[in-house]
């Protein structure tokens, strides 16, 4: 996911990738992306859980950057955050996200060491402070991102297949594209379902199956549409890899798969799941 090379925090790639717009920031505070969970009579929209793993979704999908889940959990604790005028970062296991960009830092960021991310988009620092436990919320909100980018991914791919051609015919009408279009789709439906039921339960235990099979999709089916695409998904015209780098960084977040996978098997063997 990362490379120690120190890089500094505003990333590489073209244009300067990596720092944060703050005009594009207010204006998400203005449409209520990060209020939305606080009650109107706290100035935010007053919907729930189900509601933001849908805006997140979407988030995922057009790769917003940003800390955006941080921020979005520390509206209503963190002055500002709700409205968009405070950008927040937070230790999550080691890491942070946009920790050169962020207003208010929540965990202890003492030590911080600047990271090369693959994903330009996500620059990252590493901390030497101890791993708190996981957010099940950031964990869930995390997953639905990487539910958008399974999604993207399978649009994408679905439209080269049908607009490429070779020897004449669209190449989706090879088998072998048809089989790894028909792969992303059935485990972006899939993800879908178990990040959405584990949206109206908030149970531990669905909220890391979810994750597993989010970042599956996620970064099988940016893989997958990679191979759709050829060399054309690698190039700075497609927007391909950066969903599966994207993606990658995400499965880093909470420790990464074997926080949930020990999760959900300890819920397994007590007979809680």
């Amino acid at each position: 996911m990362v490379d120690g090379g120190g890089a500094g925090s505003d990333g590489a790639g073209p244009g300067g990738a990596g720092r944060l717009d703050r005009d594009v920031w207010r204006a998400l505070g203005d449409l209520g992306f990060f209020a939305l969970r606080l009650p109107e009579a706290e100035g935010g929209v007053g919907l729930g859980l189900p509601e933001a793993v849908l805006v997140f979704e979407e988030a995922g999908r057009v790769l917003l950057p940003g800390p955006l889940v941080a921020t979005h959990l520390a509206a209503g604790a963190v002055p500002g955050a709700a409205t968009g005028e405070t950008v927040v970062a937070a230790v999550d296991c080691g890491l942070v996200e946009w920790l050169a960009e962020a207003d208010v830092v929540r965990g202890d960021a003492t030590g911080a060491v600047p990271l090369r991310s693959l994903d330009p988009l996500t620059p990252l620092h590493r901390v030497p402070a101890g791993r708190p436990a996981p957010d099940p919320l950031a964990v869930l909100l995390s997953a639905a991102e990487q539910l958008g980018t399974a999604v993207r991914v399978g649009e994408l791919a679905a439209q080269h297949a049908r607009a490429r051609e070779q020897f004449g015919r669209p190449v989706g009408a090879f088998q072998a594209v048809a089989h790894l279009c028909a792969g992303i789709l059935v485990r972006a439906e899939t993800a879908r379902a178990t990040v959405y039921a584990a949206a109206v339960t908030a149970d531990p235990a669905d909220i890391a199956a979810a994750r597993l099979l989010a970042d599956e999709a996620a970064v099988r089916g940016a893989r997958d549409c990679l191979q759709v695409h050829g060399g054309m998904g690698f190039t700075w015209e497609s927007e391909v890899h950066l969903h599966l780098k994207r993606a990658w960084v995400r499965a880093q977040r909470a420790g990464g798969v074997t926080e949930s996978e020990e999760m959900l098997a300890a819920a397994l063997a007590s007979g809680t799941a």
